[in-house]
């Protein structure tokens, strides 16, 4: 286990975002990742925030387990798996700073364009959703299971797809909640491939747990009490954060 008092500084807070992210605000977990990377090596970060993830998703699972889209998960996810596959295969060819910038500017791109077609409507459940274009979901789930698992961001492709499907909130919530518990657990057999699921590795994320279970069901009941109307433009708002904060990573990795 690590003992690193550093590490704990800023694990605690990345954890706690996590969490935040498991409860329905998507995409801030992004940057739990880089927060632990000033402590440790990347690679390290990542394969510690996996067992958080397997078990934070089973909290949000269970809140959301009613709400959610058979349709787009059914056209997902098996795009999802094949990014993985592809991602874990190409692991030591590709860039993760380029992958980061790529994905960044993209979703920063589409949720400003969200934002700016949508500024006039006042309530969620007056977005009109817009076409279905399965070859689209495939797209967006491939490219999700690919950044996920080169770059932890998959959230960004996932909500690309979903967010102009103008769901209801907890719909949107509960599918983004199955869709990435079953991307987590399809990583685990590349993890464990590339040597990453160690046992300090595992004793650390252990003791993160706690704080990881708690942090969720936090996330759950500030996320139920956001009005329904404003969820959407909290979600693209974060969309444009997140793709920031992605695209700054990427351009000083490939700068570096």
């Amino acid at each position: 286990m690590l003992t690193d008092p550093f590490f704990y500084l800023v694990a605690i807070p990345a954890v706690i975002l996590l969490g935040l992210t498991k409860g329905g605000f998507a995409g801030i977990g992004v940057v739990a990742v880089p927060m632990m990377t000033l402590a440790v090596s990347p690679v390290m970060a990542a394969s510690i925030i996996l067992p958080i993830l397997l078990v934070q998703d089973v909290v949000s699972v269970w809140s959301f387990r009613k709400t959610w889209d058979k349709a787009i998960l059914v056209l997902m996810l098996p795009a999802a798996a094949a990014g993985i596959l592809v991602g874990w295969a190409l692991a030591a060819l590709v860039d993760e700073a380029a992958v980061e910038l790529a994905v960044g500017a993209i979703s920063v791109v589409f949720a400003l364009q969200r934002l700016w077609a949508e500024r006039a409507l006042q309530a969620a459940d007056r977005i009109e959703a817009g076409p279905a274009r399965p070859w689209l979901g495939v797209l967006c789930g491939a490219t999700a299971g690919f950044t996920s698992q080169i770059a932890h961001a998959g959230g960004p492709p996932f909500q690309i797809y979903v967010l102009p499907r103008g769901l209801p909130r907890d719909v949107f919530i509960g599918t983004s909640a199955i869709f990435f518990s079953v991307v987590n657990w399809m990583k685990v057999p590349a993890y464990l491939a590339l040597g990453q699921l160690t046992p300090q590795v595992l004793a650390t994320a252990g003791v993160l747990l706690p704080l990881a279970i708690a942090s969720t069901w936090v996330g759950v009941w500030l996320v139920r009490r956001v009005p329904a109307e404003g969820f959407y433009k909290v979600i693209y708002v974060l969309l444009v954060l997140v793709g920031g904060k992605l695209m700054f990573d990427g351009a000083r990795g490939l700068l570096a």
